[in-house]
């Protein structure tokens, strides 16, 4: 299985591409910064690959598409991780759009155009899996203030896996936003739970059986309300 995760060089990134890789997967792990996505895939072993991606940059997207095709000639997993802007000193009422319009940038819009250049590559794999990394944030059901950047970035995320995964449902594609809980990383912070049982819901959902869900919200594989 060839699997390529965004924003992969720290975190809970990091971490499904070391758990792919203990399983024997190839892993394209993808960072804004050359130098960090080396440094990563070095520390993780041969079959990490590091490959220079920023979500945000236009033209980005579909380059990295056309060197995966031409090394690898198929994508089977695209997990897209890559986050940014957990806004809590923010407010709905008060907050700065141009924060919001960031973070949609990385948090919407990144995974979107990602996701549309590489559907070629997954359309040549056996079983095309996609997750969407989301948060309880975003749930509308429990939604209150706050985080307004983040959570309506995320909410929009959730959006666009339903769209997704009603779209792609016939060619074989399971398409899921996974929420990978309060985890103890650079954005997380301190006091959240360990960053591998963040991550392995991340590579549950990417190792679906092909009789599994599509076009759900979940966590540690359980379903999380809309």
């Amino acid at each position: 299985m060839i699997v390529l995760v965004t924003g992969a060089n720290r975190g809970i990134g990091r971490e499904a591409c070391r758990q792919f890789a203990a399983q024997g997967h190839t892993v394209l792990l993808t960072a804004r910064s050359p130098e960090a996505a080396n440094a990563a895939a070095a520390a993780l072993g041969p079959d990490v690959h590091p490959l220079r991606l920023d979500v945000t940059v236009p033209g980005d997207a579909e380059r990295i598409a056309e060197e995966i095709g031409e090394r690898f000639g198929r994508l089977d997993a695209l997990v897209n991780n890559a986050a940014i802007t957990y806004d809590t000193w923010q407010r709905a009422a008060t907050a700065d759009l141009d924060v919001v319009r960031e973070a949609a940038e990385t948090n919407l819009y990144g995974p979107w155009r990602l996701t549309q250049a590489l559907l070629p590559l997954l359309r040549e794999s056996d079983r095309p899996r996609i997750v969407n990394v989301s948060s309880e944030a975003a749930s509308l059901t429990n939604m209150g203030g706050g985080t307004p950047a983040y959570a309506a970035s995320k909410a929009a995320l959730n959006a666009l896996t339903r769209m997704l995964s009603a779209e792609l449902r016939h060619e074989r594609f399971l398409v899921n936003a996974v929420c990978p809980g309060w985890v103890a990383t650079d954005m997380g912070g301190p006091g959240g739970r360990p960053v591998s049982e963040g991550a392995a819901g991340l590579v549950w959902a990417a190792l679906l059986p092909d009789d599994g869900p599509t076009g759900g919200f979940f966590r540690d594989g359980r379903p999380l309300p809309w």
